[in-house]
């Protein structure tokens, strides 16, 4: 699952006296959570759900169906290269969930059966290596597509991430003193739907249990995490890295790679997030006058970062959310629970759009490493919507998965990019 996040305070001192990671008692607490909460949804849905609803204005449709006369030349920069492999992928997700679930496009509803029909048709379609007045003239016959209505000035704004790879350890030590952790044991995932169909569609709780009030309260903040001196004892290290600056950009990608020091590599995948709101620490360099906007990068936050090392709790804490890891094999996956596939994988905002969904966009991307962003080539490709991102919000947002290596972490840490996204699903017979 791709979030975009942020870093902490010091290393943190763990338990070597036993080598364990203590367990938090959570039964007492974890009952009396459970009456708290039906305390709250009861007195919520007697004051005040109901009238509230009523309240509410329709919001307009993300995606709106395009006229024949106004679809897009369809083209393929990278010569479909991957979309098969990518298209499996959604496959994979559609054939696991049951046939009945639908997906919203604009006023349009279709079935998960169908999303596989649409995806295998465009597949074979694929195998039959068609020129573009072909791939044109298909699409136009057998497929309705819709276009995303965009942000304020009607486009979508594109950003990338790609899977990075910083040197680290199994064991801490002076050389690798940063962990990365996994999900705390005192960490409370609450559903609220479970208790009233009132919350569906809400997003989980992330809480904990103060021990003295017995209150149920939000999870730390990353401050409070990087603070704790003792916090290992709740999230048990994964592994630990030489720089907090790289466990910085392991947040912000949501996925990873270690080098151990064997040769060893180890595969980092996200599992979960404290539930804390999110903030851009680039935003804050731009809006303290720290970078130029026009020179904001992945690469541009990290050079500030070395160079003002005295400012980086300063700057780090003012990002409230926090990541955590589990080691995995294979990946990095996306929110569907699939492989992400370099240059043909997005991460949207799954409220809005459909999940596993083929979609077409239009976009710029570096020709080669280096090259200015000003001088970037429009690219125009097929992709499918297998993410999502806590800084990918609204129907003008859309980031790049650009897999690894040198021409990814260059594209990912500067794509900031202005363009049009699509989607395209099988036309019903009927």
């Amino acid at each position: 699952m791709r979030l975009m996040n942020n870093l902490e305070q010091r290393p943190v001192e763990f338990c070597l006296n036993c080598g364990n990671t203590h367990m938090y008692k959570k039964s007492k607490p974890l009952y009396q959570l459970v009456l708290y909460l039906l305390l709250i949804l009861t007195l919520a849905g007697t004051l005040g759900c109901q009238s509230q609803k009523k309240m509410e204005h329709p919001r307009e449709n993300p995606l709106v169906k395009v006229a024949g006369s106004d679809l897009p030349e369809f083209t393929d920069a990278f010569f479909f290269q991957d979309l098969v492999v990518s298209i499996d992928q959604s496959l994979v997700y559609f054939k696991r969930v049951p046939a009945n679930r639908t997906y919203n496009y604009g006023e349009d509803v279709y079935n998960a059966a169908h999303m596989i029909t649409s995806l295998e048709t465009f597949k074979a379609f694929l195998d039959t290596k068609p020129s573009p007045k072909d791939l044109n003239r298909f699409i136009r016959k057998s497929y309705t597509v819709y276009k995303s209505v965009g942000g304020s000035n009607k486009d979508v704004l594109f950003t990338g991430y790609f899977e990075p790879t910083y040197p680290g350890s199994r064991t801490p030590g002076p050389q690798y003193p940063w962990p990365v952790y996994s999900m705390p044991d005192d960490l409370f995932q609450i559903d609220l739907s479970a208790f009233s169909d009132a919350y569906k569609g809400h997003k989980q709780l992330m809480a904990r249990v103060d021990s003295n009030s017995r209150r149920i309260l939000p999870y730390y903040t990353r401050e409070q995490i990087n603070k704790q001196p003792d916090f290992a004892q709740k999230a048990r290290p994964v592994v630990w890295l030489a720089n907090r600056i790289d466990r910085f950009f392991l947040e912000i990608q949501g996925s990873g790679r270690v080098a151990l020091p064997d040769n060893e590599i180890m595969r980092l995948h996200y599992a979960g997030v404290n539930g804390r709101k999110y903030s851009a620490v680039g935003k804050y360099l731009i809006d303290n006058n720290e970078v130029p906007k026009e020179k904001m990068s992945m690469q541009a936050i990290r050079e500030w970062l070395t160079a003002h090392p005295e400012r980086m709790n300063e700057v780090l804490f003012t990002n409230d959310s926090f990541v955590f890891f589990k080691e995995g094999r294979g990946g990095p996956f996306g929110c569907i629970n699939v492989a992400v596939t370099p240059v043909r994988s997005i991460a949207t905002d799954t409220k809005l759009f459909p999940k596993g969904g083929l979609a077409f966009i239009q976009t710029a991307l570096p020709a080669g490493v280096g090259q200015p962003k000003e001088a970037w080539p429009r690219a125009s490709l097929f992709v499918l919507n297998q993410d999502t991102g806590g800084a990918i919000k609204g129907p003008g947002r859309v980031d790049l998965f650009c897999g690894a290596g040198d021409w990814a972490d260059y594209t990912a840490g500067h794509m900031v990019a202005r363009g049009q996204l699509y989607f395209l699903v099988l036309t019903p017979k009927s």
